[in-house]
């Protein structure tokens, strides 16, 4: 990847951009892997992210998560958010985490990482069991498994926690 990225907060303008990167990398993530070909060509599938992310960049209950997106040459590819995890307030969760295929391994996944979470928080998540490309970069940056699982809608994840100053690549 040649182009250089950039990584800022998400704004209400960019809901419609940010919901086609978050379709179109669950459709190259987990087509065949971990969701049903159904939902990700439902037809509502695209419209329900778009509402989803309008909701979240606008509305006031939404306020208090970190929102970011990555961009290459103006074209948003990349997003992320966290906010505070349930029911434990102090610690905070990793909900969103994607990238176009076409830009893994270029940094910005770190970057937008690094966007919306910090080293002095502890820091929970959940990642689609398997995906050990997400797993593995979750380690890379200090999230180990917590032992906790859960199966949603057919699909299996893993939990996934870093400690405060709990290693990994420092932002």
């Amino acid at each position: 990847m040649t182009s250089a990225f950039t990584v800022r907060p998400a704004r209400s303008e960019d809901a419609t951009a940010i919901a086609l990167v978050h379709a179109t990398s669950w459709r190259e993530t987990y087509r065949g892997t971990l969701v049903p070909d159904s939902v990700l060509d439902a037809p509502t599938f695209l419209p329900d992210r778009e509402r989803f992310w309008t909701r979240a960049l606008t509305e006031e209950r939404w306020a208090h998560m970190r929102v970011a997106v990555s961009e290459h040459d103006g074209e948003i590819t990349g997003i992320a958010m966290s906010g505070p995890s349930e029911p434990d307030a102090a610690c905070q969760h990793l909900f969103v985490l994607y990238a176009l295929a076409r830009h893994h391994g270029d940094g910005s996944g770190t970057a937008l990482l690094h966007a919306v979470t910090r080293h002095d928080e502890n820091t929970t998540l959940w990642v689609g069991d398997p995906n050990p490309r997400a797993q593995s970069s979750y380690r890379k940056h200090g999230f180990i498994p917590d032992g906790t699982v859960k199966v949603e809608d057919g699909v299996r994840e893993i939990g996934m926690l870093r400690t405060a100053s709990g290693g990994g690549t420092s932002p």
